[in-house]
C-alpha cells in the first residue's frame, strides 16, 4: 500500500483491461467502491479518497481508493509501505466498522 487504508477494489470477473468490462459490469465496480471510499476518508484522515487505475503490472482490473492529502499521494513510484498483518487487519476493521 501507498498509505494506511489503501484498498483495492477487485471484480470477481477476472479481465486484463478495466474498459473490457461492459457498461453495467463498470458501473457495478464503482458503485461498490463508493460507499469503501466514504469509509476510508471517515476511518483514515484525508482530505479526499484518491482512486486510481494503473492496469500495468497486475494482468487483473483493479481500482485503487487511496486516502490522499495531495495529488502526490497518488504518485505509485514512492515506496510502498510494508505493514504487518496486524497492520493490515487494523485497517480492514477500520473500514468495515464504518460500513457496519
Amino acid at each position: 500500500p501507498l498509505v494506511h487504508g489503501h484498498t483495492l477494489v477487485v471484480p470477481k470477473i477476472e479481465t486484463d483491461y478495466i474498459f473490457d468490462l461492459s457498461e453495467q459490469e463498470l458501473k457495478e465496480i464503482l458503485l461498490f467502491a463508493q460507499p469503501i471510499a466514504k469509509a476510508i476518508e471517515k476511518a483514515f484522515p484525508c482530505k479526499r479518497c484518491g482512486v486510481s487505475v494503473i492496469g500495468l503490472e497486475v494482468p487483473h482490473a483493479h481500482v485503487h481508493l487511496v486516502p490522499i492529502n495531495s495529488a502526490d499521494d497518488l504518485n505509485f513510484t514512492r515506496p510502498k509501505l510494508k505493514p504487518t498483518q496486524e497492520e493490515l487487519k487494523s485497517a480492514q476493521n477500520a473500514i468495515l466498522s464504518i460500513l457496519a
